[in-house]
Formats: C-alpha cells, structure tokens, sequence
C-alpha cells in the first residue's frame, strides 16, 4: 500500500479544486489573516500620531474610510472564526452580508483619496501627490475583482479560501508602507523602490502563500493566476506613480475635486 508522502500530488501540479479535505486548509488561512493584521497594526499604528496632528485636518470622510475597512478585516476574522469553529452554515449566511459590505468599500475607497488629495493639494509636504491614485485605485480595483472571483468559486472551497484572503491582501499595503515610511523615510527615485517600500507586505504575504502551496503540493490554479496577476497590477501602479501623463492627469482630477466638492 502506497505511504501518504507517495500519495502527495506533485508540488508544480496546479489544482482546479482541493483533492484534500478543506479543514486542513483553515489554519493556514488564519495564519495568513494574522499576519495582514499585523502590518494593519503596526502601520497605522506608528503614523496615528502624524495622522491625528495634519494641518489642515483630515476630512472626516477618512474616519468613515478607516472605521468602514477596520470593520471589514474584523468581519474577514469572524468569516475565518466561523470555519474553524466548524460553523461552516453560518459562515455560507454571513458571507452575503461581506458582499454587500465589499460594495460600501469600493465606493468609500475612492472617495477617500479623492477626498484626502484635495485637501492637501496645496500643501503636498503634509500628504501624498495625486498620482498616488494608482496605488489607491489598484488596491480597491484589486480587491473587488479577487473577492468576486472567491464568491464564484464558494462551491470550490480550497479555491474559495485562498482567493477571498488574496482579495484582501491586495489592500495589505496602507498599513505595510505606513510602517517602511516610519523606519525608512524619504523620497523614492526609482519604479522598483516604490514598488519594494509600498507593496512589500502584499508581496510577502503572495511568497508564504504560494511557497506553503508549493511545499504541500496544493497550489490552486485560480490562486496562482490571481495572486500573478494582482503583482503586475501592483508593478503597473509603480510604474504609473512616476509616469508624467498620469501625474498631470491625476493633478486635474484632483483640482477638479477640490474645486466641486472641497
């Protein structure tokens, strides 16, 4: 009888649906979870003072933003509780209301940038340059074309898992990049040292779990397709960031902003 070690799929085999039981994808998940909820804590957490203390004030659209995407990770953490507490049926029910909460993001992200660059369009030293809408769009982009792609594949459960935190993890850079600016500051030259300073934790997260796929032989198809692709969009934001056309274009719909609702 062949041993379980034989029995393993090879580790470049890439699967269309788990062929192993789905509880013994829910650790790794958590694992995964606590980690963006590190970088979460350890960003915002160095830059609450500067935050509390810009002049002029944050608009109070950003304490809607914070609390509406703090919510959310907690939601994804209840999401993640329910299937290792083996409430599976209550994780299916609540899942709808994630759905719904998703949209409130996708609206509440733009707006918040639109909002904090117009706010700060004449005193660019205390906030980031309007370009920086690359990296907002991409983020939020990101995140609601892989948590659609999960919400397909809910009858898929190995796939299920690994998109719907793949989905969050393209909004793990607020707090990562918030923390390399607090031990590394000052001004990035080149499309690679942005693309490292800014989205190094969504990277680290997309190594550890590719690389534990790899080891246990369970890479997932959809996976690897979404977490290659969020990487380009993440080096197409970097690259957008230094672009010129970008920038003035950016600057226009700033002012526009500022003008129309500021």
């Amino acid at each position: 009888m062949a041993t379980a070690p034989a029995l393993r799929a090879p580790r470049m085999m890439l699967h269309t649906r788990g062929a192993w039981p789905p509880r013994e994808d829910r650790a790794p998940s958590a694992v995964w979870l606590a980690i963006l909820w590190a970088g979460m804590i350890a960003g915002f957490g160095v830059d609450l003072s500067r935050f509390a203390h810009e002049n002029p004030p944050a608009p109070k659209i950003l304490y809607v933003h914070a609390t509406v995407f703090t919510i959310w990770m907690l939601l994804l953490t209840a999401q993640v509780l329910l299937v290792l507490r083996h409430r599976v049926d209550w994780h299916r029910k609540f899942g709808w209301f994630l759905v719904g909460w998703a949209c409130l993001m996708g609206v509440l992200g733009p707006w918040a940038a639109f909002a904090s660059d117009a706010a700060n369009l004449n005193t660019p030293s205390n906030g980031l340059p309007p370009q920086f809408l690359s990296v907002n769009f991409v983020d939020i982009g990101g995140f609601l074309v892989l948590l659609a792609w999960g919400i397909a594949l809910r009858k898929n459960p190995a796939a299920h898992k690994r998109m719907m935190i793949l989905s969050t993890v393209a909004l793990a850079d607020p707090g990562f990049a918030r923390f390399s600016e607090f031990l590394i500051p000052g001004e990035l030259q080149s499309v690679t040292a942005f693309f490292i300073h800014v989205f190094y934790g969504n990277v680290l997260l997309i190594v550890l779990m590719a690389a534990w796929d790899w080891w246990r032989g369970r890479l997932i198809r959809s996976f690897v397709i979404g977490a290659a692709s969020l990487l380009a969009a993440l080096y197409l934001a970097s690259a957008l960031f230094f672009w010129k056309p970008w920038q003035q274009l950016t600057l226009g719909w700033v002012a526009a902003w500022a003008k129309h609702f500021g």
